[in-house]
């Protein structure tokens, strides 16, 4: 029977991974109305990759792909532990969050503005005329497509992550987590890459599919390449959790989860 201290550090450990899931989730998805151009960003020159005939592709993302990495990292971890229920668990609850925190959002932007607030806000830095209360519109209502492609891509992509990452753990053991952390996360977001943007801008949008499929092939690379990037930093936060829960606590942990996924 595990102990009494094993089960709070093992309770609060869940409750800690599941915040950091929740609130990057969140906030990726907030901010991912931005899109910013990667080539600026790293000083270099546009990519102007000629893709499908006419079609030039320039590496260009949206920002919530700042934050998605960490939500990958932290979806592994919880898997290695807690198991395809604990990542289920958590990926449904923040689906919900999410769509209440876009309910509440377009709410507020329906709200009448105060005309002093207007009215300090009526020049940007640098004295250009600007309407503060479209601003705050457009920044933050996203279109019903992009609400729905964004949650169904991540349940998509949670659940498969969740079952591809448990199959490679069964297969490796508790050997080479980098197999399967990065194995589970490249094929999800395979098929994340191009469930959002089929749905937001194919669906509900005017994208042709080959621009679907191009800005797709943009977006998994960079996701991809993270993806392998921030295998270091897995390893670290095993190697903390297992200082925290205990090696021999943390194996049993890990074992338990990795049966209960296959029964």
């Amino acid at each position: 029977m595990p102990s009494y201290s094993f089960t709070n550090k093992r309770t609060n450990l869940y409750i800690f991974l599941s915040a950091v899931f929740l609130t990057n989730a969140l906030i990726a998805e907030i901010i991912g109305v931005k899109i910013f151009s990667g080539e600026t960003l790293l000083g270099t020159q546009p990519a102007q990759i000629h893709l499908f005939g006419d079609f030039i592709l320039d590496f260009n993302l949206t920002a919530g792909a700042v934050i998605w990495p960490f939500v990958f990292v932290t979806s592994d971890i919880i898997n290695e532990y807690f198991g395809k229920a604990g990542v289920r668990r958590i990926s449904f609850l923040t689906a919900g969050f999410v769509a209440y925190s876009f309910l509440i959002i377009y709410a507020v932007t329906t709200l009448p503005p105060a005309q002093f607030w207007l009215d300090v806000n009526a020049k940007d830095g640098a004295g250009n005329p600007i309407n503060i209360n479209n601003a705050f519109q457009m920044i933050f209502r996203q279109g019903l497509g992009i609400i729905i492609g964004s949650l169904t891509a991540f349940l998509i992509g949670q659940i498969l992550d969740a079952s591809v990452f448990q199959y490679l753990r069964k297969i490796t053991g508790s050997r080479k987590i980098w197999l399967r952390a990065t194995g589970s996360t490249l094929v999800s977001q395979l098929v994340d890459s191009f469930v959002v943007l089929g749905i937001a801008f194919y669906v509900f949008g005017n994208w042709s599919l080959a621009q679907v499929i191009a800005v797709g092939i943009i977006n998994y690379l960079y996701k991809a390449t993270t993806a392998v990037l921030l295998t270091p930093v897995l390893y670290i936060a095993h190697y903390v959790i297992d200082r925290y829960l205990g090696k021999e606590h943390a194996e049993e942990l890990a074992n338990e989860s990795a049966m209960s996924s296959f029964m």
